[in-house]
This record gives structure tokens, C-alpha cells and sequence, in this order.
């Protein structure tokens, strides 16, 4: 998937100046898609250029005039593309399972610590993503929500995003587990 689509997707929310996508990205598609507010500045650049979107300043006083973004019928267009074909399976690319793949050669002590900090991150990210789910909520039941919101996609991929973490910090736990383990029947008897 491109940055492209998640901007586009985004944009369906309604016209947005970049700053205001570089936060909504973080609170709501960071759970899936990550990027830097410099990489969505250059690509609602490039999308511009290529009709996908379009800007409109708007003049501030004593701040710098600011670009609202809209869609576009072609950006309306390649977003409905993308959700038609086929998406690509799925592959996980964590340097964290390296190390632990590499745990009889490496320094478990560093593991243990890297392992620990993830299951803190992941913590941190499944909070959010909570306060966020009763933000989107705003007091409905779920099933009252996904019946009646106008839009559903940022609830669902919101879900995605907590049980990803949910498991994140199953897996951590059962690794920290697992080496405490070790540890302990590694231990010499006195």
C-alpha cells in the first residue's frame, strides 16, 4: 500500500490542511500505517500534481497561510481502485524477533531489556487506542455504533490496532516468561 491511499482515506473524513492530517494520522492510522509529517507533506505535494487532491490557502493573520485539502473525483477514483483489488498478504518485519531468534548466540540480558521496552510501547499504544475507541464511542454500545456511524473503517481498523497490541504484550510476556524461566533452573543449587 502507498501513503497515497492512506491519505486519501483519510481525506474522506472531509478537507484537512497537512498539519491536521499529521495528527489524525497519528491518533487513528498510526495502528497500521506509519509515516513522519515530513513524508506527508511531500506526498500531499506530489498527490497535488497528480490531481488527486486538491489545496486552497487559506490566509491567517499572524500565522502562515494554510492549505486545506480536499479530494478529488480522480482521487475518489484511485481510492475506489485500491479497495477493489486483492490486498497483498501480510509479512512480519521485526528486528526485535531477530534478536530473540538470536537468543543462544546474543546477550539475553539485552533481549529481556529489549523485550520489556516493547511490552511498555505496546502499553502505551493499547491506552491510546482505548481512549480512542470510548472517544469514537462517545458513550454507544459497539453494536450501536457499527449500526448507526456514518463510517465504520476508522472503528475497525481502530479494533485491529488493539488486539495487535493486546498480543504484543501477550508475546512479550510470554518471552520474559520463558528467559525468567531459564534463568532460574540455569541458576546454580546451593
Amino acid at each position: 500500500m502507498a501513503l497515497r491511499n492512506a491519505i486519501l482515506a483519510m481525506l474522506l473524513e472531509g478537507e484537512s490542511s497537512g498539519y491536521d492530517l499529521a495528527k489524525v494520522f497519528d491518533a487513528s492510522v498510526a495502528n497500521f500505517w506509519t509515516a513522519t509529517p515530513q513524508q506527508l507533506y511531500r506526498e500531499l505535494d506530489r498527490m497535488e500534481a497528480q490531481g488527486l487532491v486538491q489545496a486552497r490557502v487559506v490566509r491567517q493573520e499572524r500565522r502562515p497561510n494554510k492549505r486545506l485539502f480536499s479530494l478529488t473525483e480522480t482521487g475518489r477514483a484511485e481510492l475506489t481502485a485500491f479497495t477493489a483489488r486483492t490486498p497483498r498478504p501480510t509479512a512480519i518485519r521485526d528486528e526485535l524477533l531477530v534478536q530473540v531468534q538470536s537468543l543462544e548466540s546474543g546477550d539475553a540480558e539485552s533481549i529481556r531489556a529489549a523485550v520489556q521496552e516493547k511490552q511498555a510501547v505496546a502499553e502505551r499504544k493499547l491506552k491510546h487506542y482505548e481512549r480512542t475507541r470510548a472517544h469514537l464511542l462517545a458513550g454507544r454500545t459497539e453494536a450501536d455504533y457499527l449500526t448507526k456511524a456514518d463510517r465504520v473503517g476508522p472503528y475497525l481498523t481502530l479494533t485491529r490496532g488493539i488486539a495487535f497490541e493486546q498480543e504484543n504484550i501477550r508475546w512479550c510476556e510470554y518471552v520474559l516468561e520463558v528467559l525468567e524461566a531459564r534463568t532460574r533452573s540455569a541458576a546454580p543449587r546451593t
